[in-house]
């Protein structure tokens, strides 16, 4: 098995590591962190695909530098859905969700603040990779919670059988890799 998996987005060539999950499978690991030309450049083509919308919500914490660099770049709102309840939430609404990169099942929190905000709104939900599915239904569930109404559910890669999707909005696939 090769050590890196070759990446194209955006006009841009990333080498990802190839890491493990179990016996059976692994992923290229895809981490946007401190990669400012990356997350302009996938920032700036995602907006090109999304519909109208009025907020962006995205899920701590590997889609903060997307989310916010797609509010920088339109000039709208992103709200962050917490892992945890911070002292500043008064009244915090939650969603359980398990992920494929988490080994235990983790909940999604909005202050009701943030929640109050999403109501009557067009929520387009951003994040770096959807995969599974679970952590973008844990957010619809806080966008329905709160009154919101999803219009788009955006990531710069599909992994997997995610990148079947027709509901999904991406640049490129992202494949699970069988270990021999």
């Amino acid at each position: 098995m090769k050590d890196f998996y070759t990446l194209n987005v955006a006009g841009l060539t990333r080498q990802l590591p190839i890491c493990k999950l179990n016996d059976e499978l692994s992923i290229a690991g895809f981490v946007m962190f401190s990669d400012v030309e990356l997350t302009i450049k996938t920032a700036e083509e995602l907006l090109k695909k999304l519909p109208e919308y009025d907020v962006i919500l995205t899920a701590e914490s590997k889609g903060i530098p997307l989310a916010y660099e797609m509010s920088r770049q339109c000039g709208k709102k992103y709200i962050l859905a917490r892992k945890s309840i911070k002292l500043y939430m008064k009244k915090p609404v939650g969603v359980e969700v398990k992920s494929i990169t988490t080994a235990k099942t983790q909940t999604l929190y909005l202050d009701e603040t943030d929640k109050e905000f999403l109501k009557g709104k067009k929520v387009a939900i951003v994040d770096d990779v959807i995969s599974t599915g679970e952590s973008l239904n844990a957010m619809i569930g806080l966008v329905e919670a709160s009154g919101g109404i999803v219009v788009a559910k955006a990531a710069v890669l599909a992994e997997g059988d995610a990148s079947d999707r027709e509901d999904i909005i991406y640049l490129e696939k992202l494949p699970l890799i069988k270990n021999n």
